[in-house]
């Protein structure tokens, strides 16, 4: 029996234009937000801040952190010292310590959600905390932003090690006994992105694998290349 192959074309990354190549003006986002993104406080508020000095924190539309780990979470961005936007759905707001929001005025915005890309792409943004979901992950690689690595399910332990062990463009982060990141080790891996002898060498790996996302898809790359051939071959079968 014959069995007819195709063969395989990567594409991507599925990023929209503007971010990469900016060959297509109009390619802004993808089309699609499942919550309404509090665009101009967030905006405004990294405007505000010193390049590379913000860690983004953010874990997605559908994970749901613990009480006590999002305690600890709180409390190790906190303990960082370092200017932090955090993400945390309304769902998940009564999570929160009691006057956390309050005592970290000065240094940290939390709001219910976001325009990622737009905030990743921001030149105050210096590391990314993330659940490392594959579309949160692969939209830090494009756009150069150093990751700590806070896998939750499914596919993102897998990304997690891509992002430590394989890309080398950032950590992960450690659990205890009990499966919760400590307030320590939230402040440990946050510093140790942003501040340590090895911080130089992740952002280093960040801008490099930018620079690959952006010729993969720019005039001539792979993305280009085999989009071009797919849509020849098909038209050419028509």
């Amino acid at each position: 029996m014959r069995i007819n192959k195709w063969p395989i074309k990567p594409i991507g990354p599925m990023i929209p234009s503007m971010f990469l190549d900016k060959r297509l003006g109009d390619d802004k986002d993808y089309g699609l937000n499942l919550f309404k993104p509090n665009s101009d406080v967030c905006m405004k508020w990294l405007e505000s801040k010193e390049p590379g000095s913000v860690v983004y924190v953010s874990f997605g539309s559908l994970a749901a952190v613990g009480e006590e780990q999002m305690s600890e979470l709180a409390w190790g961005l906190k303990r960082s010292n370092r200017c932090f936007l955090w993400i945390v759905r309304e769902s998940e707001e009564s999570k929160l310590p009691r006057d956390f929001v309050k005592e970290t005025s000065d240094i940290g915005l939390i709001i219910k959600w976001c325009p990622q890309l737009q905030v990743l792409a921001h030149k105050s943004v210096g590391c990314f905390m993330t659940h490392c979901g594959w579309n949160s992950t692969l939209e830090a690689l494009s756009l150069g932003v150093p990751m700590v690595a806070m896998p939750q399910w499914t596919d993102q332990p897998t990304n997690a090690k891509s992002i430590t062990n394989v890309w080398h463009v950032g950590v992960r982060v450690n659990v205890n006994e009990k499966g919760i990141v400590t307030k320590e080790e939230v402040e440990r891996c946050i510093r140790k992105v942003l501040e340590s002898e090895r911080s130089n060498a992740i952002r280093g790996n960040s801008d490099k694998w930018k620079k690959l996302a952006q010729t993969a898809v720019d005039i001539g790359g792979s993305y280009d290349k085999n989009i071009e051939e797919f849509v020849t071959k098909v038209a050419c079968k028509s």
